[in-house]
């Protein structure tokens, strides 16, 4: 029987240091399972495929125009997916016991978790630059500077990060790592789908514009595309910046609290 490690008291720096210890871990476990990287980067490509070519031409007339208006909001939502594998990867270590070994070491109760969100950073930064490369290659063309690009990129990866403590919160909850992504997709599709990444909400009934307009992904998709395309962009991009840290603040301590209770 594993035993629990005596109760230290660990600063925040301490337990982020331990976090991007652990961090390591998960990147490792993606190398040498890179097909675990399938779901971001071929996902990405049959969406961008599928909604520029079934749809384009009829909501914008022609696919390359749609191309440039889809990509930035496409780029927010395959974030948004690839934040449901942390829940996942969580559920099935503590259903295999890994988290017993982790109770007997001398680290803070938080650093599995934060292991597992910062190791996602790599699922994150693949399932951008597959998105982007591929499109430029249909056609896709950033029409503002680098620091602008890079700011953009930033603020996705940040955000995706943030809402990661979703997905921790639900494997923390969920007896099965196959309940994870049904669970979250309760949650994802209304994000996505309910928000402006594939059209604008003018044509929408005035209920359902009432939410487009305040759901944190119509703000980071808004501050995408006037970084890449151009426009005005400082008023979305502080309000998906808020988004942001409002949803670590609430999720962040209850994932915490759910896995104390789960490995209690």
């Amino acid at each position: 029987m594993t035993t629990a490690a005596p109760a230290l008291h660990i600063g925040p720096s301490a337990a982020l240091r331990h976090g991007i210890a652990l961090a390591g871990r998960a990147v490792t476990k993606v190398r040498k399972n890179p097909e675990s990287l399938l779901d971001v980067t071929l996902q990405p490509i049959i969406f961008l495929l599928l909604f520029v070519y079934l749809f384009g031409g009829a909501i914008s007339g022609n696919t390359h125009t749609y191309l440039q208006t889809l990509l930035p909001g496409l780029m927010v939502q395959n974030i948004c997916f690839a934040s449901m594998g942390t829940g996942m990867a969580l559920a099935a270590d503590l259903k295999t016991g890994v988290f017993d070994r982790f109770r007997s070491m001398p680290i803070a109760r938080s650093a599995p978790l934060l292991g597992a969100v910062l190791g996602d950073i790599v699922r994150f930064i693949v399932t951008l630059v597959v998105l982007i490369v591929f499109a430029v290659i249909l056609g896709f063309r950033v029409q503002t500077g680098p620091g602008e690009f890079v700011i953009a990129f930033l603020l996705m990866l940040a955000f995706g990060l943030c809402l990661c403590w979703v997905s921790v919160f639900v494997g923390m909850l969920v007896k099965s790592p196959q309940a994870v992504p049904g669970t979250l997709v309760a949650f994802m599709l209304p994000l996505t789908f309910g928000s402006t990444v594939f059209v604008g909400s003018g044509t929408m009934p005035g209920w359902l514009q009432a939410w487009v307009d305040i759901n944190p992904v119509t703000h980071l998709t808004e501050a995408a595309r006037g970084l890449l395309l151009g426009g005005d962009w400082a008023a979305h991009t502080g309000w998906a910046f808020l988004w942001a840290v409002a949803i670590a603040a609430v999720f962040f301590p209850l994932a915490l609290r759910a896995y104390r209770k789960r490995v209690a």
